[in-house]
């Protein structure tokens, strides 16, 4: 799992795309993006990632 924390505005699209880049790059099956510059983080602040990886863990 590839975990990802920011402390920025807000979370923009290029920062999505670093975090699938990471998870490609080490064949991580799952991401977590988190940024702690929001008032609710479990409402605002967390985005999770799902790569094509994930669906190849029981073969």
């Amino acid at each position: 799992m590839v975990l990802e924390l920011k402390s920025v505005e807000k979370i923009l699209p290029i920062h999505e795309a670093q975090i699938i880049t990471y998870m490609k790059l080490l064949k991580a099956p799952k991401g977590m993006l988190v940024n702690f510059n929001c008032t609710n983080i479990v409402q605002n602040g967390k985005k999770a990632f799902v790569s094509e990886y994930m669906f190849n863990l029981n073969t």
